[in-house]
């Protein structure tokens, strides 16, 4: 697969490692040719630097590795090399005090696909720092880390759950574009409970065996879950 990477920063260096050891094509794009050349150096595996829209025009799917705010700017402005290309957002809009910066608004993945409407926009890998995603692979208890993934096209979908599986992870998926706003918004959740209280976010979601009630006998049909005591 052709990727082209938006951006030279951590995000880019450590999703783009594992694509080009997966034996996909990478062109690393950045304002800056010098920090393209060193990240497209450090990446190896044939990745080669480039202007954002050389690396735009080069990827079937290209990742937008930009902060929130300026990935908007960024793709708006690439036009037409966008068109019909499977746009990939890893970014959270998380503010001061762990806040949500789309709060009340469209998401950051929504707001990409409206910069840049010939785009097919897939939203995943924002739930983790950039150091988890650097893992060979990134998996904790035996298990590989799940990463959910909201996008509406099926084809744009099947290449993103191909590179998530290129990074050693499990693709779940996670709905349509439409529900990008509630992974961004659980990003900024977790973030204020990992950095803000030092608490272990994941213990606060119980097995799937109990996600409904243990023992219920309609907990298949899902209307177990519906209901409640008052």
């Amino acid at each position: 697969m052709r990727i082209g990477v938006l951006g030279t920063g951590n995000m880019a260096d450590a999703l783009a490692t594992h694509w080009v050891r997966a034996g996909h094509e990478v062109v690393v794009g950045g304002r800056d040719a010098h920090k393209a050349e060193r990240l497209a150096r450090r990446i190896g595996g044939g990745a080669k630097p480039a202007s954002l829209r050389v690396a735009a025009e080069f990827g079937q799917v290209v990742l937008a590795a930009l902060p929130f705010g300026a990935g908007v700017e960024v793709v708006r402005g690439l036009g037409a090399a966008l068109e019909g290309k499977v746009l990939l957002d890893c970014s959270n809009p998380v503010g001061p005090g762990f806040l949500l910066l789309t709060e009340g608004g469209p998401s950051a993945a929504q707001q990409l696909a409206a910069a840049a409407p010939g785009a097919l926009v897939v939203k995943a890998f924002n739930l983790c720092h950039e150091d988890v995603w650097r893992m060979r692979p990134p998996g904790f208890d035996g298990r590989p880390l799940a990463v959910p993934v909201c996008g509406d096209d099926e084809t744009a979908l099947d290449h993103v759950y191909e590179l998530v599986r290129d990074t050693g992870c499990a693709p779940v998926a996670g709905g349509g574009l439409e529900r990008a706003g509630l992974l961004e918004a659980t990003a900024a959740l977790f973030i204020g409970l990992w950095v803000g209280e030092g608490a272990d976010a994941q213990a606060i979601a119980p097995p799937l065996a109990y996600a409904a009630g243990p023992g219920d006998p309609q907990a298949e049909d899902g209307t177990a879950a519906s209901r409640r005591d008052f």
